[in-house]
């Protein structure tokens, strides 16, 4: 690996960040298009909600095997693979004759998504340097980050004014252009070592990461007492302590585990896991809220979302640099500190809250989570032995679409029940007013529950340190 020196860094950034803007604007463009494919299918809000489930099902399933693949192939064969089936999943949705097709279509740009994120971050952790990764990362944070918080507002205004193809018309050049673009100038970086493939331990993590992912999500849509709900959660968590297991006692393990015994990337693993619950949560409470109790369109409330986005990716690369320096502690102890008091004023919502008000807590909370995000990431990746980095990355990754499940889940079932309960005592449940107060009451104890989590994130950040590889393997990795 010492002809990395050599490499120019700038190209391959460029195509990477291209092919995972593409990727990551996708993941968000569908929220806003769901009663506009409701109509056009004539589905239920329940099957066309699968839209965005498959999605992260299937990414979260995929990512543990990327660091497997990345051991058997080369980087460029991985990114041209993603980035090929994101492309051939992008075509198949806009020409989707029925919902099935346009179902497919999504789960194999799902497989794409789910080959590519942990690619690009095992990439910048190979070709840099230790004091340089915070930047780098950084830039991944502000298009990870940047190109979500602007997919509810460009879908709001593609779906308006055109057809929901459109959203795939759209990204189908940008997808193309990143495959072309990757084939000029991308490098191999990574080591083929290839090694023996334990195909069973693939299979446990399939089924475990699942049907945990499958159960949560089928929690937030019908309820805990479901026996689909709790047997697919039991199954997989049972298949899930087999895979873990599995992986200790193997030689080469799919999913290598002895990551955890790195004391700094154990503590941002939890650390991470419970922040992204209440980031891909408030996500969706937020939209709900202005268009259930402020009753405001789609594509205002994507608006008004729009600026705490934007600072959030551009703050990125900022706290990465901040990093560099600094070190961790400084950024992510304000950043969680920002976070519980941003979440606490969301408590705070009701039918009177005004627009301005809510651009300001939003944007606060923005900033506390890109204080915390990719400083965090880089700190716990930065403790690993070389040969750990791409299991560092797939955990990572992993628990962090896991993690969005079961806090959307967890999120969707308190407010669920906190509007029942509050609408149960009203003398005319019916009433438009009374669901809309109904609603804000059950989404501010979602909120609550949210406080709740960031204040433990809290707690875990004050034990964060700046990950450094231990000096008996520092030659080693």
């Amino acid at each position: 690996m010492s002809n990395l020196n050599n490499i120019t860094r700038g190209p391959i950034m460029f195509a990477l960040i291209i092919g995972l803007f593409v990727a990551a604007l996708n993941e968000t463009l569908m929220g806003n298009a769901l009663p506009e494919l409701m109509k056009s299918f004539d589905v239920s809000a329940a099957t066309a909600q699968w839209l965005s489930t498959a999605f992260m099902l299937v990414v979260g399933v995929l990512v543990p095997v990327t660091a497997v693949l990345q051991q058997w192939f080369t980087t460029r064969k991985i990114f041209l693979s993603a980035m090929g089936l994101f492309f051939v999943g992008t075509v198949i949705a806009a020409m989707s004759p029925t919902f099935g097709v346009l179902l497919i279509g999504r789960i194999i740009q799902a497989v794409g998504t789910g080959m590519l994120l942990p690619l690009v971050m095992n990439v910048i952790m190979t070709i840099y340097p230790p004091e340089k990764r915070g930047g780098a990362m950084g830039m991944l944070g502000l298009v990870v980050m940047f190109a979500p918080a602007i997919g509810p507002t460009v879908s709001g205004l593609i779906v308006d004014g055109l057809s929901w193809r459109w959203l795939f018309y759209l990204v189908t050049p940008f997808a193309l252009l990143s495959v072309l673009i990757g084939a000029a100038v991308l490098k191999n970086v990574s080591e083929v070592t290839k090694p023996r493939v334990d195909f069973l331990s693939i299979v446990l993590s399939t089924i475990g990461f699942g049907g945990i992912v499958y159960g949560f999500s089928s929690a937030g849509e019908h309820g805990w007492s479901q026996p689909e709900v709790i047997w697919t959660i039991a199954a997989g968590g049972i298949t899930l302590l087999l895979f873990v297991w599995r992986q200790l006692i193997l030689k080469q393990p799919v999913m290598d585990l002895r990551a955890f015994k790195y004391p700094t990337f154990a503590l941002v693993a939890v650390l991470l896991f419970v922040l992204m619950m209440t980031f891909f949560s408030s996500a969706i409470m937020l939209p709900m809220f202005m268009q259930g109790v402020l009753l405001v369109t789609a594509f205002k409330s994507g608006l008004i979302l729009l600026p705490g986005g934007i600072i959030n990716g551009f703050m990125a690369p900022v706290s990465g640099k901040l990093f560099d320096r600094f070190g961790p502690r400084i950024l992510v102890i304000p950043g969680l500190v920002i976070a519980v008091i941003s979440l606490w004023q969301f408590t705070r919502f009701d039918e009177t809250t005004s627009t301005g008000f809510i651009v300001t807590i939003h944007i606060a909370l923005m900033i506390g989570i890109a204080l915390v995000m990719m400083p965090a990431q880089t700190a716990g990746l930065n403790q690993l032995p070389n040969h750990l980095h791409p299991h560092g990355t797939a955990i990572l990754n992993t628990l962090q679409q896991v993690s969005g499940a079961i806090g959307t889940a967890l999120y969707i079932s308190i407010m669920s029940s906190g509007q029942k309960q509050y609408l149960s005592s009203s003398n005319d449940p019916q009433a438009p007013t009374a669901i809309a107060k109904g609603l804000a009451s059950g989404i501010n104890n979602a909120f609550w529950f949210g406080v709740i989590i960031a204040l433990v994130a809290l707690v875990l950040g004050l034990f964060i340190r700046k990950g450094k590889l231990p000096e008996h393997e520092q030659s080693a990795g």
